[in-house]
């Protein structure tokens, strides 16, 4: 029984070019330490946000070559699985696993609108095609294929899917999957403006979006969503809501590439078939992100390692924390 567990922050990395839509690993390795200084959990690559479907199976088994090495088992590093032949995701997948791989977020097949019995086959085969775990992911909303809680009972029985990305925009997904399977599956939520409301009904994990720009903000509000601090987690939640906004829709992917841009950790390149936003297109995301930036929350510092929390006093603590929470709800306010 494969007793991975998988939880926290795990941002789904862009990937980097340079003009020349050639790959720009320098950028992609600074960008990856900016994530693993501010605390994510995990990463994954290749994803939708990754343009995975613009690059070629050489330059996917390359860039999963260069972060393993990068990111060096300080994470878990995940690869997502989206192909059209199952020939193709389960050379990957073998691939992928010879280079070191930590595990596979895997989405049902591409262009094919598959039925359920092809789909829970597919699935079912690329997993055969290594020893590693799978996070399963459903996004019905982008790529047609929906996983309903059915599916996830079917599935269950084979321990190498251990976790789900939730992308059906649909929040009674995630009770009723518990309610069948309990805690069977680690379930993450897949859309970035539903975060807070799926913590609430019993996600673990966010993979997330404009986590790529805003790290720090991510990190904190899932911890405080983890420690029950509600009111404290809605008010970053409510100030990052206009950004998060941009994770959704046929250009969520320029619309965040920009906004890396704009903050200085990134570049606003895509390659082809996708195009930068249009003049107007643009404006409006950096109106939204030069209005965050103005009301940007200040973030009570995590105690690293619980270090400073063993050599501050208790009463200390506490006022360092009410302080925290005042000045983050006065700038959402």
């Amino acid at each position: 029984m494969n007793t991975t567990r998988w939880q926290g922050v795990y941002p789904a990395v862009t990937t980097k070019f340079r003009a020349d839509n050639s790959l720009d690993l320098d950028a992609m390795a600074e960008h990856l330490e900016f994530q693993l200084k501010a605390g994510v959990h995990g990463i994954i690559i290749l994803g939708s946000l990754g343009e995975c479907s613009a690059l070629n199976m050489e330059e996917k088994l390359q860039l999963t070559e260069f972060f393993i090495n990068k990111v060096d088992k300080r994470v878990p590093l995940l690869a997502c699985i989206a192909e059209s032949d199952t020939r193709e995701a389960c050379n990957f997948a073998r691939h992928a696993q010879e280079l070191g791989v930590d595990g596979f977020m895997l989405l049902p097949p591409m262009r094919y609108p598959s039925d359920q019995r092809e789909t829970l086959a597919y699935l079912e085969e690329v997993a055969s095609a290594s020893d590693l775990p799978i996070m399963l992911y459903n996004n019905p909303v982008a790529y047609g294929t929906d996983l309903g809680p059915a599916d996830f009972v079917a599935l269950a029985s084979n321990p190498k899917f251990v976790a789900i990305k939730e992308s059906s925009a649909d929040t009674r997904r995630i009770p009723e999957i518990r309610r069948l399977l309990d805690d069977r599956f680690a379930i993450f939520c897949g859309v970035d403006d539903l975060a807070f409301e799926c913590f609430s009904l019993g996600a673990v994990g966010w993979v997330a979006g404009l986590v790529v720009a805003f790290p720090k903000e991510t990190v904190r509000m899932y911890e405080l969503m983890c420690a029950g601090q509600w009111a404290e987690a809605r008010a970053i939640y409510e100030w990052f809501l206009p950004l998060l906004h941009l994770d959704i829709g046929p250009k969520f992917v320029q619309q965040i590439k920009l906004v890396e841009e704009i903050v200085g950790v990134g570049s606003a390149q895509v390659r082809s078939p996708r195009l930068a936003l249009t003049q107007s297109d643009s404006q409006k995301v950096r109106e939204i992100v030069e209005q965050a930036l103005a009301n940007r929350p200040a973030l009570w510092a995590r105690f690293h390692r619980y270090k400073l929390a063993a050599a501050l006093p208790s009463r200390l603590i506490v006022a360092w924390k009410r302080s925290w929470l005042l000045c983050s709800l006065s700038r959402v306010n």
